[in-house]
């Protein structure tokens, strides 16, 4: 498929996005997860709250913003690969910190008693609101998972490298792009984001690798060989299960393959 091609196809209408993406996943594992996020007043946005509680995710935190439509992501693709896609996040560009308002008026935590559980964030947020939560005070007791939403995006999480109990989820491209840096594997990548300040990394690379990496250590695995039938969605679903497997108390080691194999059936269909 070139520019200008018009090709026959099906087109599927799914709840999506990075953080419903990893929400979702994160329910399949019998984990509550809480979504904070904007959606229009509008069909689209009551239709997606409504498939989100059947989904037993919690909207009750979500902020619902009539001057705004409910954002859409769409994405082309074939034999498995991504041709191109469009992600138009400006509500929630919009609507900026005023979808954090329950970390900080009681409902989810207050400044001096902050949220202390899992928080699973993603560059779609803009860059500004991201540097005010990596020197936030209602994040301090938090365990950060932070997940770039694409490519195009991954600088946005620069100010967030060097914060306390952060777990950076990236490709080797998006580490390259954080870092100024051209990594030709995965370790390379997660390498070059620790020498920048990163606590804890976990870098992809296809289907060839995948590491979890500190200071202290580096784990390295190779996920199992399938062939591809959809991708996007893949690395959410690899992050969520990774969050999953550690919250049910498993070794880094045994997440890492947790996570892998989960991506792994996902992108198998």
């Amino acid at each position: 498929m070139v520019a200008g091609n018009d090709k026959p196809g099906r087109i599927a209408r799914i709840p999506g996005g990075v953080a419903l993406n990893i929400a979702m996943t994160l329910a399949r594992f019998d984990l509550d997860a809480a979504l904070l996020s904007v959606v229009g007043q509008d069909p689209d946005g009551t239709a997606l709250l409504a498939k989100c509680g059947q989904l037993g995710l919690i909207t009750e935190h979500m902020l619902i913003d009539p001057e705004l439509p409910t954002d859409q992501y769409m994405a082309i693709e074939a034999q498995g690969a991504l041709i191109a896609a469009i992600a138009d996040a400006h509500s929630l560009e919009a609507a900026g910190e005023r979808i954090l308002a329950p970390l900080s008026d009681g409902r989810l935590g207050r400044e001096d008693a902050p949220w202390d559980g899992l928080i699973a964030l993603d560059g779609n947020l803009t860059e500004a609101l991201l540097a005010r939560i990596a020197a936030s005070r209602l994040f301090r007791a938090a365990d950060i998972r932070l997940a770039p939403a694409s490519p195009g995006k991954a600088e946005r999480l620069r100010p967030l490298l060097p914060h306390e109990g952060t777990t950076i989820y990236v490709n080797c491209e998006e580490a390259g792009l954080i870092t100024g840096t051209t990594p030709a594997s995965a370790e390379e990548g997660a390498e070059a984001l620790l020498r920048a300040g990163a606590r804890r990394v976990l870098v992809t690379q296809g289907a060839d690798a995948a590491v979890d990496a500190t200071s202290d250590q580096m784990i390295t695995r190779h996920p199992p060989k399938i062939t591809p039938k959809r991708i996007t969605g893949a690395g959410d679903t690899f992050m969520a299960a990774h969050i999953a497997a550690e919250a049910r108390g498993a070794s880094r080691d045994v997440a890492l393959d947790t996570a892998l194999m989960a991506a792994a059936n996902y992108v198998a269909g």
